[in-house]
C-alpha cells in the first residue's frame, strides 16, 4: 500500500486476509469488555470486509454495483451474517454515535478515507482516529477551502452523515474546525457565513485492481 492505493492483488496472493476473516467468525464482539474494543473491532472488520468484496469482484463503482456490493454481500461475525450496509448504520453509527467512524471506514473508493497500513487498536484508537479525521479533512482532494469567496467545498461524506456531525458539534463546519490544521482557517469557519458546496464522489476503485475475471460483470 503506497499513499492510501491498496494492492488488492497483492492482499490476494498474501492468504493472510481469509485467516483474519476466519477468525472474526469466532468471536462474539458483545463480549469484549470495553467500548474502545468494540469499536477497534467493528472499524477493522468493516474495512477486512470491504476488501474481501472486492476480491470476490463485487464493485461500487455503478449503481448497481454499490446495491450489490453493500448490502447484496453478507460477511460473518461472531456466528451471524451482516453486510457493509448495516455493519456501518445498525452497528457503528447506531450504537457508537461517534462521527469519526467516517473517516476510519474505507469503502474502497478514491473519494473514501485512505485505507490506513495499521489496524485500530484499541489502546491507540483516540489517537489514531484523531489523526485519521486530520488527515481526511485537510486532504485537498476531499475538502477544499476558499477564504476569500467563503466557500467550504466538502466531500458527499459530511452531506450523507450531516446528522451525525451536527449531533456533535452543532453544525458540520463547526465539527469540522476541531481538525483543521491552519488555526486563521478554524477561526474563518467558526463565523459561520461559509457556504457549503459538495464535491462529486468518485467511486473509482482505490488501488490497484485485480485481474480481470468471469465474476467481474458483479460490478
Amino acid at each position: 500500500m503506497r499513499d492510501g492505493a491498496v494492492d488488492y492483488p497483492g492482499i490476494q496472493a498474501d492468504n493472510q486476509l481469509p485467516v483474519y476473516l476466519a477468525q472474526l467468525d469466532r468471536v462474539d464482539p458483545s463480549t469484549l469488555p470495553t467500548h474502545n474494543e468494540r469499536l477497534a473491532f467493528w472499524i477493522n472488520a468493516y474495512n477486512a470486509f470491504a476488501i474481501k468484496g472486492i476480491l470476490d469482484h463485487y464493485s461500487p463503482m455503478s449503481y448497481v454495483g454499490r446495491y450489490r456490493y453493500f448490502i447484496g454481500r453478507n460477511y460473518r461475525v461472531g456466528g451471524a451474517t451482516i453486510n457493509l450496509y448495516d455493519l456501518e448504520r445498525q452497528v457503528l453509527i447506531k450504537q457508537f454515535q461517534e462521527p469519526l467512524i467516517h473517516f476510519a471506514i474505507v469503502c474502497a473508493s478514491t473519494s473514501c478515507p485512505k485505507l490506513q497500513p495499521w489496524t485500530y487498536d484499541p489502546n491507540q484508537l483516540n489517537v489514531q482516529l484523531d489523526q485519521v479525521a486530520r488527515d481526511f479533512i485537510n486532504d485537498r482532494t476531499r475538502n477544499r477551502f476558499d477564504r476569500k469567496q467563503k466557500v467550504a467545498s466538502l466531500s458527499m461524506i459530511f452531506k450523507w452523515f450531516e446528522d451525525d456531525f451536527t449531533r456533535a458539534a452543532g453544525s458540520v463546519l463547526s465539527y469540522i474546525t476541531r481538525y483543521v490544521n491552519d488555526p486563521e482557517l478554524a477561526q474563518d469557519l467558526m463565523r459561520s457565513d461559509f457556504r457549503i458546496e459538495y464535491l462529486d464522489y468518485d467511486w473509482s476503485l482505490n488501488g490497484i485492481p485485480l485481474k480481470e475475471s468471469a465474476h467481474a460483470g458483479r460490478s
